[in-house]
């Protein structure tokens, strides 16, 4: 579990797509540094979150940590189009007791966005994505949580007919994320508001009669309908 809120920025060291090393195992691996500030209570076999990707650590130095990257990964994320000395978010697990400053990320990433328009206003910037999975426009509200690569931060507009929703940057967090360094066209990964979609989940379950104890394919608003007629009667 994340909070959105980065700790420090890295550099990417190395992508390598087959790392037979051992910290590699055999598949596709990512080597970072500059991540001395997250690593001096690091354990393998940690989580930490790469531009809101939540990946397990297989090797660390006191400045550089390798993690591996699966398939599933790769298809859904931007991690495979880093090369070598892009700058990328990174948080460490939310560790218990300590302040919760973002929301709830789970570092799952659902889909990515590309960006369509940047509009500075004043110190701060407007971004305007569109979701490569435009389904997921429908866990987008305005003044709801989304994370962007991994950063938290607040929905402003949704556009469902054109696919589009917009977020603001204050001068704070432009200075501590990597949105800043992106221009239009670039990729960012995206995951919505996890309560959202545990809420979609169960409230179109009941709807649709999926998790009736009254038999599948009975829907709430149909049982309903029922037993105000069979009190008619």
């Amino acid at each position: 579990m994340f909070t959105g809120i980065i700790e420090c920025m890295g550099r990417v060291v190395e992508f390598t797509r087959l790392d037979t090393t051992e910290a590699g195992g055999n598949g596709a691996s990512l080597a970072i540094s500059g991540a001395r500030t997250i690593l001096d209570d690091c354990h393998l076999g940690d989580s930490i979150a790469i531009n809101g990707t939540c990946l397990t650590v297989t090797e660390f130095t006191e400045d550089t940590f390798k993690v591996g990257l699966a398939p599933e990964t790769l298809n859904r994320t931007n991690l495979g189009q880093l090369q070598t000395g892009d700058p990328v978010n990174l948080e460490r697990a939310l560790a218990a007791g300590h302040r919760f400053g973002g929301h709830f990320v789970q570092g799952h990433i659902d889909t990515t966005a590309e960006i369509i328009e940047i509009t500075p206003e004043a110190n701060s910037i407007w971004y305007k994505l569109r979701l490569s999975d435009s389904g997921l426009l429908r866990s987008i509200i305005p003044k709801g949580f989304i994370a962007v690569d991994g950063t938290s931060l607040t929905v402003c507009d949704v556009n469902d007919d054109e696919r589009w929703f917009t977020i603001m940057m204050i001068a704070y967090t432009q200075t501590h994320v990597v949105m800043p360094t992106k221009s239009v066209g670039s990729l960012v990964n995206i995951e919505v508001d996890m309560l959202g979609k545990y809420v979609e989940k169960v409230t179109t379950s009941i709807l649709r009669g999926t998790s009736s104890s009254e038999g599948s394919g009975t829907s709430e608003i149909e049982r309903v309908i029922r037993r105000v007629l069979q009190k008619d009667h």
